[in-house]
């Protein structure tokens, strides 16, 4: 069997475990039509990449078997339409309460991210401020990445939007990303492009201020 159809193998018995639940080697070869060897081959390697996770189980007759089922992380690999929900009651909101209350969500929004990250860059110099708010932008999934410039001034390029759909339809979102920067910075931050407006990223030159 060739990468591409293990690959392809993998992503059935991922799919399987999470419309049917936990099941045995035994279901999987069954529904497969393949041999218990090789399904137990294609597990081994999902357990190591931390897809999926195995239990013992007793029977009423015979031993103890394994039941496989995913992990958390293989849950992250399923689409999630959460924007669609995000803007509904975005949009709900809107309506009743008015604009300046989406503004406001999304104000207090930035203040719990300050109040969460600050102490991971207080009392570092800029250069190490940076790297640690590119390397939270990353884990959140903004695929950063950043350069200092021979002037002294550095630049986060974000090469991905998680809240694109919602910054799309509100611009506050932004906004409140440019003064969460230059709060946990305590540096003048400049927006230069953006992903909303047409851009191929989110780009930030920092300076000292």
């Amino acid at each position: 069997m060739n990468q591409e159809q293990d690959v392809s193998t993998r992503k059935v018995i991922l799919t399987m475990l999470k419309t049917k639940g936990a099941l045995t080697v035994s279901d999987m070869a069954k529904q497969l039509g393949i041999t218990e060897m090789a399904v137990r081959r294609h597990l081994n390697t999902l357990e190591r990449d931390g897809l999926i996770e195995s239990k013992l189980v007793r029977q009423a007759m015979g031993r103890p078997t394994n039941l496989y089922s995913l992990t958390e992380s293989a849950d992250e690999l399923f689409p999630k339409k959460y924007h669609h929900l995000t803007l509904d009651l975005l949009g709900e909101l809107m309506e009743e309460a008015g604009e300046a209350k989406v503004q406001q969500l999304f104000d207090r929004r930035k203040e719990r991210l300050i109040g969460r990250y600050e102490e991971q860059l207080k009392g570092k110099p800029l250069s190490e401020r940076v790297q640690t708010l590119a390397d939270i932008q990353n884990a959140n999934g903004y695929m950063v990445d950043w350069t200092a410039t021979e002037d002294g001034q550095f630049i986060i390029n974000e090469h991905n939007c998680p809240i694109s759909q919602v910054a799309n339809q509100y611009n506050h979102a932004c906004q409140c990303e440019l003064l969460m920067f230059e709060t946990l910075l305590g540096a003048d931050v400049e927006r230069t492009e953006c992903l909303v407006k047409g851009g191929m990223k989110c780009s930030y030159v920092i300076q000292e201020k």
